[in-house]
């Protein structure tokens, strides 16, 4: 663990988010096992309630629970609302659009970042930085190639959920500087079990999981859980404007899980859009390493 501490804070940083990546690829396959037979809203309910369970097990057994406290209530509130609606999104467009398609519109999330980062946190938009954005930005064009003249639901969903996200990381960064990371995940957890209920029991009928889908949501949860852990932690060390362009690895891992599970196919496009975005990644994080170096000189 010493030896990991010693890395610089980029390196670190990506470490975390390759543990998100894997846990949202299975978030994606098991929204697609659960189908219909739960909507968004139940989804986002179950997972809720399950990961507070969790969440509360952990900071019992790791002595934290005396972390979670009130104090940024306020930034607690905006930042789940931001992640709820971006993540009901998420589920919704998951059912109707090949999977790389989907991640590839919510890769515009760094840009969204990067928007409100300097903003929210006080953090600087260097030219690099912003050209990492743009060469990321054109990665996703090629992947997506969207037919703006028939945007269905189902590809508006895809690409707004990139705003929720954003916003959710903008937020998680700046509660990074007060609150524990048990204290996050408890109030996201409780926060968004609440969402999730209001929102499915307006017409008085909530759904049940039946069978697999009790598996399946359990997996959302526990995968939602370690993701947000990681991306928590790698928000920790670095800025946000590094850390969420390294989410853009999850598209040529999705595109080959689309390709084995669902017959979606492996298009060129999708692997030189992977290679510019990469590209771009590989430029923000040098210069992000560089920066963190000559500081600690």
């Amino acid at each position: 663990m010493t030896g990991f501490m010693a890395l610089p804070a980029a390196i670190r940083a990506a470490i975390y988010m390759m543990g998100a990546v894997v846990s949202f690829t299975l978030m994606a396959i098991s929204g697609r096992a659960i189908d219909t037979g739960l909507d968004t809203f139940e989804i986002m309910t179950y997972r809720s309630l399950f990961g507070i369970i969790i969440v509360l097990g952990c900071g019992y057994g790791a002595g934290t629970l005396h972390q979670i406290n009130t104090r940024q209530w306020r930034l607690h509130l905006v930042r789940n609302l931001f992640h709820f609606t971006g993540q009901n999104l998420w589920f919704y467009a998951i059912l109707y659009i090949p999977l790389s398609q989907l991640f590839a519109f919510e890769f515009s999330t760094p840009l969204w970042v990067a928007l409100m980062a300097p903003l929210v946190l006080a953090e600087r938009l260097t030219m690099t930085r912003g050209l990492a954005a743009i060469l990321g930005f054109v990665g996703i064009i090629m992947v997506a190639r969207p037919d703006f003249s028939d945007l269905n639901p189902a590809i508006m969903a895809a690409a707004c959920c990139a705003i929720g996200f954003a916003g959710a990381t903008t937020f998680t960064k700046l509660l990074t500087r007060t609150d524990s990371i048990t204290c996050i995940l408890f109030w996201l957890t409780v926060l968004q079990a609440v969402f999730g209920l209001v929102c499915a029991g307006y017409d008085g009928d909530i759904a049940v999981p039946q069978g697999a889908q009790i598996f399946w949501v359990i997996l959302i949860g526990v995968c939602g859980l370690l993701a947000h852990f990681c991306i928590t932690r790698a928000l920790q060390p670095a800025p946000a404007t590094v850390v969420q362009p390294l989410e853009f690895v999850r598209l040529p891992v999705v595109a080959f899980v689309g390709y084995l599970l669902y017959s979606e196919p492996l298009e060129l496009a999708v692997f030189a859009g992977a290679a510019v975005i990469l590209a771009a990644n590989i430029l923000n994080l040098r210069a992000e390493v560089i920066s963190t170096s000559r500081s600690e000189v």
